[in-house]
């Protein structure tokens, strides 16, 4: 049974995938990068994010950030580029972590999901949420289920008509993703576009 078949027998899903059609995915293998971009994208609009993440890469040789190069960089080029102070030693931290103990995709690529979250949010800067996005958009796992981010409990409220809220609303939205297993972010996908447009 293919995902499309599986989260079909959901009934409130199934007029969604009817509707929706999902743009390709591509999996890319550049973990050190996906985790600076996404802290560069925390808290800003998709072109604020790009702007300054561009400005970024342009403070680099080839516009690519190695971790040596990026730990000898001072605070306030970083600054200049759009960053805050707080983002500028994130990135750093994540740079710190990427020499230490890496961030190959061989390796990466071998963990589940929960020991890919404990490992990741190591990184003073990373959290939970940040390594979900990092699972579905750039290691392409196929069962994440975000259960904090708020547009997925925005979709679930209106869509499943819940009117809990705080621990309770994620207990539900749980319930219902469980059936959605293996296939969660696919689930996911579906709910955001659906949010969205």
């Amino acid at each position: 049974m293919t995902s499309i078949q599986h989260l079909s027998q959901d009934e409130i899903l199934s007029p969604l995938i009817e509707n929706i059609i999902l743009p390709e995915r591509e999996a890319s293998q550049d973990l050190y990068l996906a985790l600076l971009r996404s802290v560069v994208s925390q808290q800003l609009s998709v072109k604020a994010a790009a702007t300054i993440f561009k400005r970024f890469l342009q403070l680099f040789e080839n516009e690519y950030p190695e971790a040596t190069q990026l730990l000898q960089i001072d605070n306030p080029t970083l600054r200049n580029a759009g960053l805050s102070a707080q983002k500028t030693a994130y990135l750093k931290n994540i740079a710190t972590f990427y020499v230490e103990k890496g961030l190959d995709y061989q390796t990466i690529s071998q963990q589940t999901d929960e020991e890919l979250i404990a490992y990741l949010t190591e990184i003073k800067g990373i959290g939970k949420w940040t390594v979900e996005m990092l699972l579905m958009f750039t290691l392409n796992r196929p069962d994440v289920f975000p259960a904090d981010d708020l547009g997925i409990q925005n979709a679930m409220k209106k869509l499943y008509q819940l009117s809990a809220s705080g621990k309770l609303l994620k207990k539900k939205m749980l319930e219902i993703a469980e059936k959605w297993q293996p296939y969660r972010t696919t689930a996911c996908l579906y709910l955001w576009h659906w949010k969205d447009n």
